[in-house]
């Protein structure tokens, strides 16, 4: 049977700073209303049911996955399994690990790997080279997905195909692979485009559980020796604590590195999918609607006599004036402003930023919770005002506190307020008042986060004064 595996546990920094470690980009609506891994899901549709979905993330990151998964309607997120890696240590580590379970719960399974932070315009297609390309796999292949590339980009690694492999009924077109380019110079980059005999590196792939753990044995071998002590925990209680010690004595590998380039089962299947990994900037703008002069906003924005420009604001009015091949991103964090041609330097940017803000957090950072995130605004004796964004769906937990009464303002969605013995929809405007020591709760019921500016009173704001009753 099919599985498919999502790999959840990236960063994004190359899209700070609306993409940072605390919300990076695959919970992000980049490019439609759903997040980036909602949409990773939904693709799957007619491919597998939830419950042969497998997705790998850090610890830090379930809370996130959960509420996400929980968002998407008429879907079993509960039927999902989650893997969690307790350190980052790449893709040999993660897609081996989640190999190991999905041959646990299936000896024949045949796995379809793919990352949760990418963006997939044509999902008809994409499902139906995944059905055409099963047999691949069946016959013992390692199937990688090819982008036909339509500009000379940078930015990617490539493939370059070799001779065709043998058809057969039903089977999509294969070749075997003579080699992996790492991001080309542009030179290169417009040949490639050229020659017809290159394809963009999608990260996607498609192989047998038993294949690809058998190539991991061949060229990762000590990977495989911690993977066969996760095997052998499943006979017991300990998972959790061997994928810990197994992970702690890791290197840190790409799949495509560490087995892919060496393994004679390669094969690369043609994918015009419309396909992009989101990666900078420029992807936001090339895949956003633009305006007569190829400019492209986001969110609250005014622009004016400018070219191939984008704007992307995520709370305040940002107006634009005479620009021309500039981004400019603001958030509740920092202000990007950036030459288009400078866009691949933002991680290093944002990794600078990050260094100066550590060990200094302001009380203008957001926090993050599996609900969503709080913000402290402003705070002084007897006071601390915060700004609550709740996912749609998510909840706080019930509560109540010793210390401390709180009034909430809902400014922008739907809310639901437990107050007690009472239970009541609060829209935009609409407040409500919470004694200290009153029971409540906060639901987003809304399809869009639901923001509310609280306002706490008392003598003590520490959160160790929330006394929850339930999560659920």
């Amino acid at each position: 049977m099919l599985h498919a595996v999502i790999l959840a546990g990236g960063s994004g920094s190359r899209l700070w700073p609306l993409s940072r470690a605390d919300l990076p980009k695959q919970f992000l609506p980049l490019l439609s209303e759903r997040s980036l891994l909602q949409e990773t899901v939904l693709r799957l549709q007619g491919l597998v049911p939830p419950e042969r979905i497998v997705v790998v993330t850090s610890s830090d990151q379930e809370p996130l996955v959960c509420t996400h998964l929980r968002q998407l309607p008429d879907f079993a997120a509960d039927r999902v399994q989650i893997i969690l890696e307790p350190m980052r240590r790449n893709t040999a580590a993660a897609i081996g690990i989640a190999a190991v379970q999905v041959q646990h719960s299936d000896p024949n399974a045949t796995m379809l790997v793919l990352p949760a932070d990418h963006w997939i315009s044509q999902n008809s297609e994409f499902v139906a080279v995944v059905k055409q390309s099963v047999g691949w796999a069946e016959r013992g292949a390692l199937v990688t997905f090819g982008v036909p590339p339509t500009r000379p980009e940078t930015g990617y690694g490539y493939i370059q195909r070799g001779t065709a492999c043998r058809k057969y009924v039903s089977a999509s077109d294969a070749y075997q692979v003579e080699r992996f380019i790492e991001k080309p110079p542009v030179v290169d980059a417009q040949r490639y485009l050229m020659s017809g005999l290159y394809y963009w590196n999608a990260g996607i792939f498609l192989w047998q559980a038993t294949t690809i753990l058998q190539e991991i044995a061949a060229f990762l071998p000590n990977l495989a020796v911690g993977l066969r002590a996760v095997a052998d925990s499943f006979q017991g209680n300990s998972i959790g604590a061997t994928i810990d010690e197994v992970y702690s004595q890791l290197e840190s590998i790409s799949i495509d590195y560490g087995v892919l380039e060496k393994s004679s089962h390669l094969v690369v299947v043609p994918a015009d999918i419309g396909w992009s990994d989101v990666g900078e900037w420029a992807a936001i703008h090339r895949l956003s609607p633009h305006d007569e002069r190829g400019n492209a906003t986001h969110g609250k924005t005014i622009i004016k006599d400018s070219d191939n420009s984008l704007v992307y604001s995520n709370h305040r009015l940002v107006a634009a004036l005479g620009l021309k091949d500039v981004v400019v991103v603001e958030t509740d964090e920092a202000v990007l402003v950036s030459m288009r041609d400078r866009l691949q330097e933002v991680k290093t940017l944002g990794e600078q930023v990050q260094s100066q803000k550590r060990g200094s957090k302001s009380c203008s950072d957001p926090v993050l919770r599996h609900w969503g995130t709080y913000t402290v605004l402003e705070e002084g004796p007897g006071y601390k005002v915060k700004r609550l964004v709740l996912f749609p769906g998510a909840s706080i937990s019930l509560q109540y506190h010793h210390y401390r009464s709180e009034h909430w303002v809902v400014v922008h969605g739907m809310a639901r307020v437990t107050k007690g013995a009472e239970e009541f929809l609060l829209q935009a405007n609409g407040s409500t008042y919470l004694p200290q020591g009153t029971v409540h709760r906060l639901t987003n019921v809304g399809s869009k986060p639901l923001e509310v500016i609280e306002v706490q009173t008392g003598s003590y704001f520490g959160e160790d004064d929330i006394v929850r009753l339930s999560t659920q």
